[in-house]
């Protein structure tokens, strides 16, 4: 424990000193060009947008890697500034949940071949814990806010990394300005859930703008200007939490990443109700090359009496919902399901990006080496959980990242997916 709190204090400092220099580079500039004005007017927006997303806390807790964790009351939580939630009453429990999740979750963890995996938590439990009433928040650093490109923008995805499918016979994820895939997914029918284990890393980021994440996409809609998605799993993001730690997140959206949603509770929608996992907060510990693997387990559902969408984290934990009214085309169902890996490839200087996906290794390693999701479900319209039918795969550039589907007794329908990025037949 002593080692993880130093590890993690040093990185505390240096993204602290980064936050500060992103500080000076904004302040020395106004001071110059005697734009005091415009500096006093963003420093103020700044100030007043903290105070939005940041509610008062109950009680707060420093998490060995620097984050804060403030226990809010869960009336108070971000959901509620949402027009069409002023008036809401917070639904505490599902109705119902997928049939067989509890058949499925008497099973102890897969012993197979694969080998065997590990689950995890939070860092910020070695420091304490929220009371009954509250829910666990990351709250937002002025830092957080300087790291955008416009502070209102923050914890929000660029509308130009919006899917562009290329044919009618991929799936619709194909050159993402920037982004690359390797993922499994299935389409043509109506679902209502999807479930999946994934291993959990600490890929290497190349450029502060990219991105590493492995995930489940929930999706409905066309690709255009209508996308409905709903999308959860583990990330390392430099740019959105100002280090190179793994973390669990979130994202939605109602309308193609254009006006709506956002990453965790960052803005109004999604309403948590669990008191011990925090969006946005690091995992730990993480899977090592040729060591112990730790895996997450995530599961979204529709809740067929209320329509809201349920996220439950590991066995134990259901953390919130986002409520259907959120969304038009997933009010009733979502027409596609995606698990894998997603990057962001800013071809710096002409080249491939080096930064990893995954464990940073190709799914021909295996356990212990690649990266996986086991266990993959969908949930269909019965409200049963099942094996996907006809799953496919995808990938942009299979020498760069790459994807290998299988099954078994134990992991049911899994695959390996990732890679290093930029190599000799990846240039």
């Amino acid at each position: 424990m002593a080692a993880a709190a130093a590890h993690f204090s040093s990185a505390r400092r240096k993204a602290e000193a980064a936050g500060l220099c992103l500080l000076v580079v904004m302040i020395v500039p106004s001071l110059c060009h005697g734009d005091g004005g415009s500096f006093s007017r963003q420093n103020l927006g700044v100030h007043k947008h903290l105070k939005s997303l940041n509610k008062p806390p109950v009680k707060s807790i420093k998490s060995p890697d620097g984050d804060i964790i403030d226990c809010v009351r869960i009336t108070n939580q971000p959901a509620f500034d949402h027009p069409l939630l002023k008036n809401h009453t917070i639904q505490m429990r599902p109705n119902y949940h997928p049939e067989g999740l509890f058949d499925e979750e008497k099973l102890s963890i897969p012993k197979s071949k694969e080998g065997v995996s590990k689950p995890m938590t939070q860092l910020w439990h070695l420091n304490g814990r929220c009371p009954e009433g509250t829910i666990p928040i990351r709250r937002t650093k002025t830092e957080d806010l300087v790291r955008a490109s416009d502070f209102k923008s923050y914890g929000k995805k660029n509308q130009s990394a919006i899917v562009k499918p290329a044919s009618s016979a991929d799936p619709d994820l194909v050159n993402q300005n920037g982004h690359q895939h390797a993922i499994a997914y299935v389409q043509g029918d109506k679902y209502y859930g999807a479930k999946a284990t994934m291993n959990v890393w600490e890929p290497k980021i190349q450029q502060p703008n990219e991105f590493s994440l492995s995930q489940i996409w929930v999706l409905g809609g066309s690709f255009d200007s209508d996308l409905n998605s709903i999308e959860a799993g583990w990330q390392v993001s430099p740019d959105l939490y100002g280090d190179s730690n793994s973390r669990l997140f979130t994202y939605w959206t109602g309308d193609a990443y254009q006006a709506t949603g956002c990453y965790n509770l960052l803005c109004s929608g999604f309403i948590q109700i669990n008191n011990e996992i925090a969006m946005g907060a690091s995992i730990f510990p993480v899977s090592s090359y040729g060591g112990s693997q730790y895996d997450i387990s995530i599961l979204v559902w529709k809740d067929p009496k209320e329509g809201n969408w349920w996220l439950q984290f590991g066995k134990d934990y259901v953390l919130g919902y986002w409520p259907s009214y959120l969304f038009s085309y997933l009010s009733d169902s979502a027409s596609m399901i995606e698990w894998g890996g997603e990057v962001v490839n800013s071809a710096a200087d002409g080249q491939h990006t080096t930064t990893q996906m995954g464990s940073g290794h190709f799914p021909e390693q295996g356990f212990g080496k690649a990266s996986y999701f086991r266990n993959v479900q969908i949930v269909d319209g019965s409200n049963n959980l099942r094996a996907p039918r006809d799953i496919g795969t995808f990938t942009e550039q299979p020498t760069c990242y790459n994807v290998r589907t299988d099954g078994n007794d134990d992991w049911g329908s899994y695959f390996y997916y990732g890679g290093p990025g930029r190599n000799p037949n990846c240039p």
